[in-house]
């Protein structure tokens, strides 16, 4: 019966992820299970199973070592994450002060929507500070996918904007909490 769930082709299944682990994209187009982990993270609650089945050639699973980099500052802006475990460490540099800690992302969160805007370069660095899996997505395909289906392309600028407003605050609030910590110094 589960068997029977996981090949349907209306519908996602419904998985735990607690207990069912997902199956390591490892050639496209991404398994059924993948999809329907994608379609369980926040960014993509409430889009059609018709646009989630889009992204099926353009994602796969990662895993992260502590310290590794996902991504740094002024590269290029090719994909995106979502964080299924673990923990993300934004960074940005900043002269006279080094890598300066902006946001810790954890499971639920998505980074590095880059991609999405010209000149298509990393605005921040981001490393795992333990171990992280996530969900990997290659942002050029989506950029022509968007391009061809605007229906997709809505959907994701809509949640994009939502996260770039959020991210905007949280950088901010970090800034001024710098701001307020350089003024208290003799």
């Amino acid at each position: 019966m589960e068997q029977d769930r996981l090949q349907s082709k209306d519908r996602f299944p419904e998985t735990d992820e607690h207990k069912i682990s997902p199956v390591v994209a490892s050639a496209n187009p991404a398994s059924g299970q993948l999809l329907a982990l994608v379609a369980q993270q926040p960014f993509f609650k409430g889009m059609s199973e018709h646009l989630i089945r889009l992204l099926a050639d353009s994602i796969m699973e990662m895993r992260f070592k502590p310290g590794h980099w996902l991504f740094q500052q002024r590269e290029q802006a090719n994909r995106f994450y979502l964080i299924l475990e673990g923990k993300v460490r934004i960074e940005s540099e900043v002269k006279e002060l080094g890598m300066v800690p902006i946001r810790t992302l954890g499971p639920g969160d998505d980074l590095a929507w880059a991609w999405l805007f010209p000149p298509y370069r990393m605005h921040f660095s981001a490393r795992a500070i333990e171990p992280t899996r996530a969900i990997f997505f290659y942002g050029t395909r989506l950029r022509e996918k968007c391009e061809g289906n605007h229906e997709l392309g809505y959907q994701l600028m809509k949640r994009v904007a939502e996260v770039v407003v959020r991210n905007l605050n949280a950088t901010q609030q970090r800034l001024m909490e710098f701001t307020h910590a350089s003024d208290l110094k003799p």
